[in-house]
Parts: C-alpha cells; sequence; structure tokens
C-alpha cells in the first residue's frame, strides 16, 4: 500500500517536537506541503530546517502561534491561506500534560487547559472545515492520550479535556462524512519523546536516559515504549486515501496499553 498525500496542504499544531514534528516530517516525506504551528520561534526554526533537509522540494512553513487565543488562530489561519491557499489535512496535537487532585484545581488552570486543548480543536475546525466540504476532501486528526477513554486518578483536568475532544471528534465526523470529510483522533500512550525527557529531567534518576526508557517500556504490554515515528507513520495513513473509509473513530497507538479498545 502506497501512503502519498501528494498535492495535499497540512496544518500540524504543536508541530515544533515530539509527535508533531514526527507527523509533519512524515506528510513532507509523503508529498504535502506543512506548516507547523508553535510558539517558540527558535524550536520551529530548528524544525523546519529539519523537515526540509528530509523532504527537499516541499513547502514548510513555521509560524508562531499560541493557539490557546482565538485572535492569534484566525491570523495564523489567514497566513497559511495565504502561502498555501487550502489546508488539507489538519491535526490538532498542541497540548500538554496538565494534572493533580481535584480539589486543587482552580478555575484558571481549568480554563487554561481547555482553551489549549478543546477550544483550540473547536476554532481550527470552525475555519477549515467548510472549505474541506466545499472541495469534498479534508482530513481532520486529534491527538489525544488514551486518558481520554480511560481517566486515572488525579489526571484532570489534562483527561476531562481529551474526552470532550473526542466527543468533539465523534459529532465532527458525522458532519463531515457526506462530504469525504473524515475525523478521527489517535490515542497516544507512552511514545519516547521530548516530554518523556522533561520528566526524565525533572526526576533525575541515576541510571541514562536508555535505560529510564526500557524501565519505563516494561508496563506496556509489547514490552517498550513507542517510537514518534511509528505514531507519523498512523498518522499518514489516516491522512491519506487510503484510510478513505474511516471516521469516526478513536484508535489507540499504545503497544495494547489502554484497557479500553
Amino acid at each position: 500500500m502506497d501512503v502519498r498525500l501528494d498535492g495535499k496542504s497540512a496544518v500540524v499544531t504543536g508541530g515544533s517536537k515530539g509527535l508533531g514534528l514526527a507527523i509533519a516530517e512524515e506528510y513532507a516525506k509523503s508529498g504535502a506541503d506543512v506548516a507547523i504551528l508553535a510558539r517558540d520561534p527558535g524550536t520551529l526554526a530548528e524544525a523546519r530546517s529539519k523537515i526540509q533537509a528530509s523532504a527537499p522540494g516541499r513547502k514548510v512553513a513555521a509560524i508562531s502561534c499560541d493557539v490557546s487565543k482565538a485572535a492569534d488562530i484566525r491570523k495564523t489561519y489567514d497566513q497559511i491561506m495565504s502561502e498555501f491557499s487550502k489546508i488539507d489535512i489538519y491535526v490538532n496535537n498542541a497540548g500538554q500534560s496538565t494534572r493533580g487532585p481535584s480539589e486543587e484545581l482552580t478555575d484558571e488552570m481549568w480554563q487554561a487547559d481547555l482553551d489549549l486543548k478543546l477550544f483550540a480543536q473547536i476554532r481550527f475546525c470552525r475555519l477549515v472545515f467548510p472549505q474541506m466540504k466545499q472541495r469534498r476532501w479534508g482530513r481532520i486528526i486529534s491527538v489525544l492520550n488514551i486518558g481520554a477513554k480511560a481517566p486515572g486518578a488525579d489526571s484532570a483536568p489534562t483527561s476531562v479535556s481529551r474526552a470532550a475532544q473526542m466527543a468533539f471528534t465523534k459529532a465532527l465526523s458525522q458532519e463531515g462524512a457526506p462530504y469525504n470529510v473524515l475525523v478521527n483522533s489517535l490515542h497516544v500512550g507512552v511514545i519516547v519523546s521530548d516530554q518523556i525527557k522533561r520528566r526524565y529531567d525533572r526526576e533525575r534518576p541515576n541510571v541514562s536516559f536508555e535505560q529510564y526508557v526500557a524501565e519505563a517500556g516494561k508496563g506496556v504490554p509489547m514490552g517498550r515504549m513507542g517510537r514518534a515515528e511509528e505514531f507519523a507513520n498512523v498518522a499518514a495513513f489516516f491522512a491519506s486515501d487510503a484510510a478513505s473509509y474511516v471516521t469516526g473513530c478513536a484508535i489507540n497507538v499504545d503497544g495494547g496499553r489502554s484497557p479500553v479498545v
């Protein structure tokens, strides 16, 4: 099966590192022009260079955007449309893992998490959905967490935001299906990424990063953590014509870790 995205334009939020960068790079290598969004101009510039090196000839736009702010989203959308003229694929990947005992979570913490995840998704989709419907082709993919299906203790607000995103994905898939606009979510378990590296730096264990990753992976049924490239391969499939009859799905990419399918 040949997964190609030739002639397509993709937007990846949180695209300067980790899973977002891996997805953007895979899309570009598959033939798509890609816009990556993040807040830090420095990491964006590095990511843009990396993508261009792996996919020469593809257009790569790197745009500083705080997706928790409606005005930033509108401005960024206009900029992307000016450069690419259309958006075929939108990957909602920006987010962070804010969590703690529920009685300690303030209204501000809840609102910040919802703005960064749920409302960013809603606002971007409100802009890209009509043009996708008009062209009768579109892909909307949300990168969520297995906690959206099986939240644990002290996992709010992040698990609650992700569950709301999963519900919105399902609702939007029903609206998009008659127009060949396919809407799905991919749910990550434990992937070797910048988030894992930050956790390693925070915990400062007396082992190498490689040993830390190997030990953490023992709790996964497959016996290891996933790689960002493995996740990106699934995201490329869902963005392509190869997934032409798949919509409204919440797919775990987690090595079997989630107790919920």
